[in-house]
């Protein structure tokens, strides 16, 4: 299914299965896909944020890499997960890649995230799918 997620910053992503289908100003997109579900998100919508170094101490691998979702992290530097062999298949689960953070451009995977005006992260998308949602 076809979704279209929106900011306040009028940007917008149109998001087909794990990849972005067009990026355009928000009305271009309903216009393009008049049938796509809209999210609508009150915040800005941009590519997401890089981690390079230890990840957040935390109870357990699963939540290790959770702490990087609530702060809208995209993508990790290959060191960052090598203190613990439990991270890497945690990271895999999630779909968190290793690498830089994917920039909004059609036809490449859709990993970004919405920041709040306050630059608190309301929700990270990896791969096409809402891996967090502040509630």
């Amino acid at each position: 299914m076809l979704t279209i997620h929106t900011g306040t910053n009028h940007d917008a992503v149109a998001v087909e299965g794990d990849r972005i289908a067009a990026v355009a100003d928000v009305d271009a997109l309903r216009a393009a896909y008049p049938g796509a579900r809209v999210r609508e998100w009150p915040g800005e919508l941009r590519p997401g944020v890089g981690w390079d170094s230890t990840l957040p101490q935390a109870p357990s691998p699963r939540e290790r890499v959770h702490a990087l979702l609530l702060r809208g992290v995209t993508a990790v530097a290959p060191g960052s997960l090598s203190d613990d062999p439990g991270l890497g298949p945690a990271a895999a689960r999630v779909g968190l890649p290793v690498g830089s953070p994917t920039p909004l451009h059609a036809d490449v995977r859709a990993d970004f995230a919405v920041f709040a005006p306050d630059g608190s992260c309301l929700a990270t998308v990896l791969g096409g799918r809402l891996v967090h949602r502040r509630k």
